[in-house]
């Protein structure tokens, strides 16, 4: 059980870096200058101007905005689980 939760963890860190990538890219395609060098420091800027930028184009909230946001918690679920049923 212990091993599928690191491997259920890492695949959504996975999922997420991929959401962050397209939410990224979606930005440079309207436009936003991105700085790739240091996107794991200012990933939150960039997610907030995704938001921002999609409510403003379609008034409802981009997809990759909640599949980042989705992949990360359950990936921190997956991370206490484990050290909950380690510690145990």
């Amino acid at each position: 059980m212990s091993q599928f939760l690191i491997v259920f963890a890492l695949a959504c860190v996975i999922w997420g870096v991929a959401s962050s990538l397209l939410i990224v890219a979606a930005l440079q395609k309207r436009g936003y200058s991105v700085n790739w060098l240091w996107l794991r420091l200012f990933i939150f800027k960039y997610l907030h101007q995704y938001r921002q930028v999609t409510r403003s184009e379609t008034g409802r909230v981009g997809p990759l905005f909640y599949s980042y946001v989705i992949s990360m918690n359950l990936a921190l679920v997956a991370v206490v689980a484990y050290v909950i049923l380690n510690h145990w």
